[in-house]
Order: structure tokens, then sequence, then C-alpha cells
């Protein structure tokens, strides 16, 4: 077999070679042994038995082939090479074995250790889940021993407050018989009732609660008996039947009686009060053949005086409280108490006119002079209780709306938006000045005589209403509303919410707009000024003051905003270690929420002011490369253009191209637009987060975040500015500061940072 064999070649069938007298092919190299043909080249070959190296060899094939197609001459040569081949791969695998023999034997005793480390970890192992599971099963006791001792603890807490509540309500006809003694306090016993009536109430099925509430009613009935039969006491003052009055009310006496008895007891007191001026003047109809009439018992001063004083004041006071107490109560309307003082006004008129009758003579006229001054004082001192109740009704609606802007909103149902609570401020304020016009109209109807007058109505219609009305109530209004914006909230007292200054601002800007020509219109169609009547103050001063007001309240939402968004970057840059940080994956959660909160403040500017203009946008605006180096400081290899042949100050370049550069301001006054409002807001962020920046040494990694960062906020801020060049001024300004108080400014790949910013 091996004579048979001697002509094959190493490469397995005899093709001829590529010398002379040469019929086969030089054996494959060493590595394409080892590794074997190529993966094309396997699936390009058909299989072969006949070839010794392929993995389809057959001997008998082979053999056959071999002495099919070889002489005799050439299978005696590859007899002998395959000899040599065995002898030399003999010899070579006892060399082998003998220079790594140690080793063999130095890794069976290795793997033998490892195998007996194994056997000891997977122990060790074991003991260690047994342990794991017996600290689990423990915590898991201990936690819900934790969990029962809480529950058991809030059940405790439950029952005691429950026993305090039952002890308190206990105690409820003690303490109730105790206030509510005659001389006692009512008012605190009527408290304490209030406060227990809707718990006796719903348990009153209960037989404990049934009888503590009869004998709370019981004891409150006879409290209210007292009051009834205090009410009926004819020396009452105003302010104890104001007091008595209520205090039935809450004990839920029927309001219609109230009404008509508090009606009943001021007409009595009132005509009282008449009666005595009466008592001075002389019969009106003196019966015929008496004497002259004598003079009056006192001088008109003093009788002007002591009704002004008296029966005015009383009137006045009865009505504001009457008002107080009844006001909602569908059976006592505003109509009885206007027909109940329009009686009692005109028999006080009817008096005076009868006493200034008397004043016939042609001397000293004086004290007639200083009587009218004292009646006159009255109706402007009227006016400006009109006024007050302007600027008390304006201050409620505030207080409204404050209200409807901090109420907590429950998820899936949104309040009153800004223009709708706008709407009802500018539409209640109006209606109510409009009302109070009205009023004061009627001091000057045609049936009044003195109203024709051209001394009374000019001074009246200019000086009063017009100056000392209107006018003064548009710049308190303005006033009050600039206060918001410039005095500091009284220690204790809550901040001005920043929807209310731009709701504010809104309503200023509307009466500079229309509210303020269309009041003074109204104003002078109503109360027509006379020839000769002093100057009055011009439409366009309240308007200029009305729009200063709404520019300081737009100017100070912004710095509000402004500073609650660079406060969170002021803290996120405080709080890192910009010097051992890792290096960035993702960007801040702070960027995040500077993002939103600027597009919720978009959303809230939105709602009431204008769009505004914006400077043409670049095409890739979103997409603009953020690198923490800028054209000032871009050292030689990122400015391969520029070659200086002597080294530069990095930082002398960066002042020098501000120097050439467009300033921004970052406080100056905003327009009423969105646009420039939110302009505003990013200015005073950025340059918060650059000031920060400045005073902090960052690592590489750090210098690399702020680099994430600013990009993440590049992407997103510019369509909210003007100008988009403000926002990437800033933040290059940023960039170059954070690469300046870096120790090793190696940037991260701009690429690296677009797929961050794109996956966060």
């Amino acid at each position: 077999a091996m004579a048979e064999a001697a002509g094959s070649g190493t490469g397995g069938s005899p093709e001829p070679g590529p010398g002379p007298g040469s019929g086969w092919r030089r054996p494959h190299g060493p590595l394409q042994r080892y590794y074997g043909p190529s993966a094309a080249e396997t699936a390009e070959a058909a299989p072969d038995p006949a070839d010794i190296n392929g993995p389809h060899f057959d001997p008998e094939v082979f053999l056959n082939k071999v002495r099919s197609e070889c002489p005799l001459g050439q299978l005696l040569a590859r007899e002998a090479a395959l000899g040599r081949e065995i002898r030399a791969l003999d010899s070579d695998m006892q060399t082998l074995l003998y220079e790594n023999y140690n080793k063999f034997i130095s890794a069976t005793d290795t793997i033998r250790k490892m195998k007996v480390d194994f056997r000891r970890m997977e122990a060790e192992m074991d003991d260690l889940a047994a342990n794991m599971a017996a600290i689990s099963t423990s915590s898991a006791r201990v936690s819900a021993a934790l969990q029962d001792r809480h529950r058991r603890g809030a059940q405790l807490a439950g029952v005691q407050a429950l026993l305090r509540k039952l002890q308190s309500l206990v105690e409820v006809p003690g303490r109730l018989r105790r206030w509510a003694a005659p001389g006692a306090e009512p008012a605190r016993a009527l408290r304490c009732h209030a406060r227990a009536r809707a718990v006796l109430r719903h348990y009153r099925h209960l037989p404990s609660f049934r009888a503590i509430e009869d004998e709370s009613q019981a004891i409150m009935a006879e409290l209210a008996q007292r009051l009834r039969a205090r009410l009926r006491d004819e020396t009452l003052e105003p302010k104890e039947l104001s007091e008595c009055v209520e205090m039935l009310l809450q004990l839920e006496e029927p309001p219609e009686e109230l009404c008509q008895e508090f009606l009943s007891h001021a007409g009595a007191r009132l005509e009282a009060e008449l009666a005595a001026l009466e008592a001075e003047l002389p019969p009106a109809d003196p019966p015929s053949g008496t004497a002259a009439t004598p003079p009056p018992a006192s001088d008109i001063l003093d009788f002007v005086d002591r009704g002004s004083s008296s029966f005015v004041g009383t009137l006045c006071l009865l009505a504001t409280s009457y008002r107080s107490l009844f006001q909602g109560h569908p059976g006592a309307g505003g109509g009885r108490l206007e027909s109940f003082a329009a009686t009692l006004t005109n028999r006080y008129f009817q008096l005076l006119e009868r006493r200034l009758a008397l004043e016939r003579g042609l001397g000293d006229t004086s004290l007639l002079v200083r009587a009218l001054d004292r009646f006159h004082r009255r109706l402007r001192a009227r006016v400006q209780r009109y006024l007050r109740a302007l600027q008390t009704f304006f201050l409620g609606c505030l207080g409204d709306v404050r209200q409807a802007l901090a109420a907590p909103r429950p998820p899936g149902k949104e309040g009153p938006g800004l223009p709708d609570l706008l709407a009802t401020l500018a539409a209640s304020v109006l209606g109510q000045l409009k009302a109070v016009l009205a009023y004061v109209q009627l001091f000057t109807a045609r049936d009044v005589a003195f109203a024709s007058l051209p001394y009374f109505k000019g001074e009246f219609c200019v000086a009063a209403v017009r100056e000392g009305l209107v006018v003064a109530f548009l710049r308190w209004l303005c006033r009050t509303a600039r206060a918001f914006a410039e005095s500091p909230p009284e220690r204790g007292a809550p901040a001005a919410p920043p929807a209310l200054l731009l709701l504010l601002a809104r309503l200023c800007l509307d009466y500079e707009a229309t509210t303020v020509s269309y009041v003074l219109t109204l104003t002078d169609e109503q109360f027509p000024p006379q020839d000769g009547d002093p100057a009055v103050t011009p439409a366009a001063e309240l308007c200029a003051e009305a729009r200063a007001a709404a520019q300081r309240l737009l100017d100070h939402y912004v710095q509000v905003q402004g500073a609650a968004v660079a406060q969170m970057l002021r803290k996120s840059v405080e709080t890192r270690d910009w010097l051992g940080t890792v290096e960035p994956r993702n960007v801040r959660a702070v960027m995040k929420r500077v993002v939103e909160d600027i597009t919720a403040i978009d959303v809230q500017v939105g709602q009431l002011f204008e769009e505004g203009v914006r400077r043409a946008q670049s095409s890739d605006s979103s997409r603009r490369a953020f690198s923490v180096y800028s054209s000032s400081r871009a050292p030689g290899r990122y400015a391969p253009s520029y070659t200086p042949s002597a080294p530069m100050d990095t930082h002398l370049l960066s002042n020098i191209q501000k120097l050439f550069s467009e300033r921004i301001d970052i406080f100056s006054p905003v327009e009423f637009n969105k646009v420039s409002v939110l302009t505003g807001i990013i200015k005073i962020s950025l340059k918060t987060l650059l000031e920060c920046v400045r005073l902090r040494t960052l690592g590489r990694f750090g210098l690399q975040q702020v680099q994430v960062d600013g990009h993440y906020l590049q992407l997103y801020l510019w369509r909210f500015a003007a100008d988009e060049r403000v926002v990437q001024g800033l933040l290059d300004e940023v960039a170059a500061s954070a690469a300046h108080r870096c120790l090793d400014p190696v940037p991260m790949e701009h690429s690296v940072v677009e797929l961050i910013c794109e996956r966060g």
C-alpha cells in the first residue's frame, strides 16, 4: 500500500505542479492547514474523497486513483516523502510533549484545585443563599410587624381623636349653659353650638346624640328668647342692635321677621331723633290770631350739625348694618331699606327747609353759610364713602381671583382660565363703577331744586364726581396693582402668585387701551361739566399711569419667573461635584425641568398676550452645533486657518471678541407680547447659569456634562426667544467659561452629544 501511495502529494489528488518535471502541488501553509479553507472556498468546492487533507477523504478511493494515474517512479517517491513527513511529525509531537510536560502537570494540579475551590464556593453560596432567605424572611416579618404597628397606631390615634370629639360633644350642653347664661358670653356659646350642630344632626338617630342635641336646642331656645326680648328694648344702641340680630340669624331665626323687627327698631330710634329736631321748630301751621312766631331754640349751625351727626350718621350706620346682615337673604331685599330710608330722609329735608325758612333777617349770615357748608360736607363725605366702597369691592374681587388661582385642581378637572378670570374681574369692577355713578346721579336729578344751580352742579360734577370719585378710583386702582410689583410682602404674608401679576398687567393694559376713555366719557355724559369749571385730568394722563403700571407688573413677572428658573439652575450647579463627576451619559434632570417650566410659562403668557414678532430663524436652529469653544476661545487645533506666530492668551481673545459682539441687556423692559416675555425669562436664567459656572472648577467630564446640557437647552429654548442669537450667545459664553475653568478641557464629540440629547 505504501508503494502504491508513494506518488501522491500532500495536497491530495495528483495535480501537475508549476515547474517542469514536477507533477505535484506544494502543500498549503500551516495557518491554512490549521484554520482550514475559507467559507467561500468550502461553499464553492465540491466534496473530494481523494483529498487527503479534506473532510471527505476516502482511503480506498485515493489508492485506486493513485494506482491508476501515477507511474511506479512517482509512487516510490511519494512513499519516501510520506515516511519523512510521518517521522517529522512524530519528532515534533515528542518535542512538544517534553517541552510542555511540566505545564500539563501544573495545569492538572490547577484544575484539581479549582474543582475543590469551586465545590467550596458552591457550598458557601448555598450557605449564603440560605442566610439571605432567612434574612428576607426576617425582614418580611419585621416589615409586617412594623406595618401592623403603624396600622394599630393609626387606629389608636383615630380612636383617641374620636374619643376627644365624643368628650367635647358630651361637654357641649354644659358649655352652652355656662356661656348662654344672662350676662355671660352668648357669642362664644353660638360658636360652640355652630361647631357641634352638624355632627349632632348627622347622628341624631342614636339615642345618646339625640339627648345631647335636645338639651342643646333647649338652651339655645332660651338664649333666642332673651335676645328677642332685648331686641324690643328701645334704648338699644345701633351697634348692639346689629349684634343682637346677627346672633338671632346664627340661631336660624326667620330672616323676614328679623328684618321687620330691625327696621321697626331702627325706625323708632330715627323717629325719636327727628322728633327732637322738630321740637325745636314752631308749628308748621300756627293758628290764626296767635302772637308772632317765637325764635328757634338753637341757631341754624347747631341745628344742621346735630341733624347731620345724629340723624344722618345713625341712618348711614343702620343702612350699612342692614346690608351686611341681610345680604343674600331672599326675603330681605334692598327694596325695603330704600323705601325706609327715603321716607325718613324726606322728613329730614322738610325739617331742614322749615328751619332755613326761619332765617329771614338781613343781618349776619355767617352761621347760615357755615350750616350750609356742613351740609355740603356731608354730601362730599357721601361721595368719599362711595369711593371707599369701590376700593373695598375691588380688593374683594382680587381676593376671589387669588383664591381661584390657589385652589387645588383635582385630576381631570380644570378650573377657570386666566382669560375667564380677567373677564370676570374687569366686568365686575366696571359694573360696580357704573352702579355707583347711577347712585350719585340721583343728587343731580331734575326734581331736585339745588341740582340745577350752576355753582352747585359745576363743582359737584367736576370736583366731587369726576375728580374725587372716578379719577381718584382709577389712580388708586393703578397704584394698588403696581404695589404688587414694588412693595415686598409683609412678614408671613404670601407673595403674589405670578399668574396674578400677569393678569393685573393685562387689566391695566386694557384700561390704558379702552376702559379709561370709556369711563371718562360716560362720566362726562352723566355729569356734564359747566363753562368756567376748573381744569380736569386728561384721559391721556390716566392712560399713561395705567400703561406704566402694566409695564412694571410685566417686568416684575419676568423677574419672578426668571428667578424661579434661575434658582433651580443655581442649586444644580452648586450642589454638584464637577471635578469628580463621571462621564456624561444623559442630560441632567434639571435641564428637562427648565424646558418644561419654560413651556408652561409660554402657555400661561399666551392666554393673555399676543404672540409678538420673531426674528427670522435659520433652517438649522435646532441642530446648530454647540461647542465648548467659541470662535474666540478655540485653540489652534480647532482653528487651523489661523496659526499665530507666538502663543496668545485665549482669555484675551475672548474679551476682544466681546467688544465686537452685540451686547445682551439682561434686565431690559419687555414688550407686551409673549415672545418678549419669554426672551426676558430665558436671558435671566442663562445669565445665572453663566455666573454659576464661572465660580466652579471643572474636570474633563464636568466640561462634557456642561456641553451636553447646553446643547439640550439649545435644541428647545431657541423656539421661545425673539432672536435665537440671544440664546446661542449666552450658551456660547457658558461653554467658554466652562472650558476656561476646566483643568483638562477635552470636549466630547458632537455626534455623541447629539445622540445623548436625542435619547434624553
